[in-house]
């Protein structure tokens, strides 16, 4: 549609609801499966090439990647989320100085984290469970991949907004775009030149400014509705505070995934040693990727989500909300099924270790026995923050992060080793699915949209 002889994304109020989350979902799943392709190519390629050690020293790094993407996470999904409700209310100058903020936010904060990160790298990577054995490889990969901190911030932020404003398939261009370069680049840098791990980061690292160069491209044409331009860059009170007001729910899940990470680690280093901690980043690998595709699955929801809650079109919000669970159920069943009766062909593809292999089978088929009903509790956590009720979504993750897990994982490990790790996160992940299945029922039953608040300024 047009406004003005420029192009609008107003179909998301009123193209059919399945054809319109397939068409945002599509792209949205492809883009995180690419995105989750980084990690996956990064482990596989140093776990044939380099060896067992590689991958548990970059598994030491997941909380700090994790708490990097808390900052990330804030601003890109507050910030893309409040894009799509201000395009729904027709409010497309506040949309486009949302847009230059977003910019501006993941400038400062991503100097800032790097700043403080470089300054305390080896305290920090001892914490999060490093060894004398896997901190060369942690300390080596992290330092560059800080370095490039604001370009990551960066290019997650923008992947975003260049979805809500109308170019999902632009957005998934850019992720596989990025993935594609990471892919060769891992090959010469790890394999051809022998760099090692250093060569894994600079591989990320160069996919994702090369990525970033092509966002910024896109959103800079002048043809659309909503474009970069000069006058938008400036932090305005009220759009920061917004940003974050949001965006505060998906910090608040990749804080708790740092801590999280963090008591798994420790609590694997204890009872499994250094191997135990590289199998859990082979099972992360493999069961984040399904997640990742439900990921995808609530970004295609979230712009639809957003703008027909700002146009008041409540009906329409809550059938993208039961058409995202449905897919998501589907996926995360196809995860259950894969990962439970066949572990040993994913768990090949990073490392023929035999005990490595053996912890990375035990935890898989622990770790995805509630899978198939997970997806609907983060579907539900992202609808939340949709529509702006971000003390929900918050509520959800942090309880399932605080409440439930990170006391079974203090508690479970000391009786049943590194079975109790696995098992802590399984029971957590079944907790949390009866909770968000009551709140979203309490919702309904209150009249859902007759009477919401969100967390806003509206």
């Amino acid at each position: 549609m047009n406004e003005g002889g420029k192009r609008s994304p107003k179909e998301l109020g009123t193209e059919k609801i399945g054809k319109l989350l397939m068409r945002y979902a599509i792209p949205a799943v492809i883009s995180m499966l690419a995105a989750s392709a980084y990690n996956i190519v990064d482990r596989a390629f140093l776990g044939q090439f380099v060896g067992a050690l590689a991958i548990a020293g970059l598994a030491v790094t997941f909380p700090i990647m994790n708490l990097s993407a808390a900052f990330g996470a804030m601003i890109g999904a507050g910030g893309s989320t409040l894009l799509s409700i201000k395009l729904g209310q027709r409010d497309h100058e506040t949309a486009e100085r949302v847009l230059g903020n977003i910019i501006s936010l993941n400038v400062v904060v991503g100097l800032v984290f790097a700043i403080v990160a470089l300054i305390f790298i080896d305290e920090i990577l001892y914490f999060f469970g490093a060894s004398e054995n896997t901190l060369p490889y942690a300390k080596t990969y992290m330092v560059i991949i800080i370095y490039g901190n604001i370009i990551t911030h960066l290019t997650h932020g923008l992947t975003n907004a260049l979805r809500v404003v109308g170019h999902p398939n632009k957005a998934m261009v850019s992720v596989l775009f990025g993935v594609f370069i990471n892919l060769l680049f891992d090959y010469i840098f790890i394999n051809m030149c022998g760099w090692g791990i250093a060569g894994a980061a600079y591989a990320t690292l160069l996919s994702q400014t090369l990525s970033t160069i092509y966002l910024v491209w896109c959103l800079s044409n002048k043809n659309d509705l909503i474009h970069l331009r000069k006058g938008i860059y400036a932090l305005k009170r009220r759009i920061v505070k917004n940003i974050f007001a949001i965006g505060i729910s998906p910090f608040c899940i990749q804080m708790c995934a740092c801590l999280v990470v963090v008591l798994i680690n420790r609590g694997l280093k204890e009872h499994g040693g250094d191997m135990a901690i590289g199998a859990y980043g082979i099972v992360n690998s493999i069961t984040f990727m399904f997640i990742m595709i439900v990921m995808g699955i609530t970004q295609g929801m979230q712009p639809i989500a957003g703008y027909n809650y700002g146009a008041q079109q409540y009906s329409r919000v809550t059938e993208v909300l039961k058409k995202a669970s449905i897919y998501a159920t589907v996926v995360m069943t196809c995860s259950f099924i894969l990962c439970e009766f066949f572990p040993h062909l994913c768990v090949v593809i990073f490392t023929d270790d035999a005990e490595t292999m053996r912890l990375a089978v035990e935890g898989m088929r622990i770790i995805v026995l509630v899978s198939p009903l997970v997806g609907f509790q983060i579907v539900v956590g992202n609808f939340f923050q949709s529509i702006g009720m971000a003390k929900k979504s918050i509520f959800l993750s942090m309880s399932r992060q605080l409440l439930f897990l990170v006391p079974l994982l203090l508690i479970l490990p000391r009786y049943y080793g590194t079975a109790g790790v696995w098992a802590s996160i399984t029971i957590s992940d079944g907790i949390s699915i009866i909770v968000a299945a009551i709140m979203l029922w309490m919702f309904f039953r209150q009249g859902a949209f007759k009477a919401i608040k969100t967390d806003i300024e509206l």
